[in-house]
């Protein structure tokens, strides 16, 4: 049969409209819509029979849903309101009659099950374009800053605004502060135990008072007037730990915001105002999701420099011979005592990759160390009662401890954390 003859065929299965009828051959011919084959295909059929042209105007397909494009874009646009986003995508819930009678129209027509197209790619497709034209926004199939569900049945518009996500580095410049909230113990950070302020955190839920985390989410939370942060830092620094130099990576993602389209260094501004001199940030810049990740799993090393105390003195040459022991070492470290509670306890391998000391006198010297990420270099230092070989106390033969660490350098293993196809601001 020819295309009009299997035209002919779905107009005799009752009041079509153009929309459902070129639904049915919408594989044939590019550049128009279903609409625009449908009314081509009536037309040249009442052309071919001599027969007075009629429009497709009622439906039982579709039940008039094909004619309500515009209406629905526009409810969309509504829901929206003040949202800020710069991509989309659109959805629909389609009623079962719906499907049923699409169904029941290819089978009577003598067509395949699966001819054309289905009513729901249709109306996402049209939808969407109407509410693109209405906002100025692109379509994005994978992840879009908004996806509005249209249900058919229901008559209702469901907006899920998806995540924001802002990328820098951080400086921590106060020791005694995690990188993250801590919540209290004693109380699961509730601030009551037995019906009474907590007496560890004096009810505030916290273990420790401030975190990086609260010294920058909330600003960008704020910012983004959103409902809820979340910090996701490339690994962490001991509390007592400084984080200095070049700052480590952060994302802070903010969930269902308002407004996405920030001045990053506006947003900077803020931030370290707020913080305080207790940290500070730089190189803030919008970011996709998938930047989270690569904050989280991307291989780093780590430059780290520590003030040590020995328990006697240390010969100069013994201290320099010991540094070149220990450089372009691999170091087995049995997880050490001091985190043994909360992480398993298995022996890893990390590689100093370079370190470098001076001795400031007899019993005190500053050393920096540029280590595989996950080395622990309290335990590089001290041996952790032989937890860690080799070790500078073990190579010295004198115990060690350090007195104070600060991170001074973050960065890619192989290649920086900042590659271009993770912002957004390109």
């Amino acid at each position: 049969m020819s295309v009009i003859e299997d035209a002919r065929a779905v107009v005799a299965e009752g009041p079509v409209c153009d929309p459902c009828l070129g639904r049915c051959f919408a594989e044939r011919s590019f550049g128009l819509t279903n609409r625009e084959r449908g009314r081509a295909l009536r037309t040249a059929a009442a052309i071919d029979d001599d027969d007075p042209y009629e429009p497709g105007e009622d439906c039982w397909v579709c039940e008039g849903l094909s004619s309500e494009f515009d209406e629905w874009a526009e409810r969309i646009a509504d829901e929206l309101g003040d949202t800020e986003f710069a991509s989309y995508q659109v959805g629909t819930r389609t009623p079962p009659l719906v499907e049923e009678n699409e169904r029941l129209l290819r089978e009577s027509a003598g067509l395949d099950a699966d001819a054309g197209e289905a009513f729901k790619s249709e109306f996402n497709r049209e939808v969407g374009k109407r509410v693109g034209q209405q906002t100025g926004a692109d379509v994005d199939f994978d992840r879009p800053d908004v996806l509005a569900v249209v249900d058919l049945d229901d008559g209702a518009v469901d907006v899920q605004v998806n995540p924001a996500f802002v990328y820098g580095r951080y400086r921590k410049l106060a020791r005694g502060i995690p990188q993250t909230e801590w919540p209290c113990g004693d109380c699961g950070g509730g601030g009551l135990r037995d019906d009474t302020v907590c007496p560890t955190c004096k009810g505030t839920g916290y273990q420790y008072p401030l975190s990086v985390e609260q010294l920058t989410a909330p600003v960008v939370e704020d910012a983004m007037d959103g409902t809820e942060s979340k910090f996701h830092g490339a690994g962490r620094e001991d509390i007592d730990a400084l984080m200095l130099g070049t700052g480590r990576p952060f994302v802070v993602e903010v969930k269902n915001p308002e407004k996405r389209l920030l001045d990053a260094d506006d947003l900077e501004g803020e931030i370290n105002a707020f913080a305080g001199g207790k940290a500070e940030v730089e190189g803030l810049r919008l970011a996709t999701y998938e930047m989270v990740e690569r904050v989280k799993e991307h291989d780093a090393d780590k430059t780290y420099r520590a003030e040590i105390e020995f328990d006697a003195p240390v010969d100069p040459e013994d201290f320099a011979a010991a540094l070149d022991d220990l450089d372009g070492a691999t170091v087995e470290q049995r997880t050490p005592e001091r985190v043994s509670h909360r992480r398993a306890d298995k022996v890893r391998e990390r590689t100093v990759l370079d370190i470098s000391g001076d001795l400031s006198d007899e019993t005190h010297a500053t050393v920096e160390v540029l280590g595989e990420g996950g080395l622990y270099i309290k335990e590089l230092v001290s041996g952790d009662d032989g937890r860690t070989t080799p070790s500078l106390a073990g190579l010295l033969d004198t115990p060690a401890v350090v007195t104070a660490l600060d991170v001074v350098a973050v960065e890619g293993e192989n290649e920086p954390f900042e590659r271009d196809e993770f912002f957004l601001d390109v």
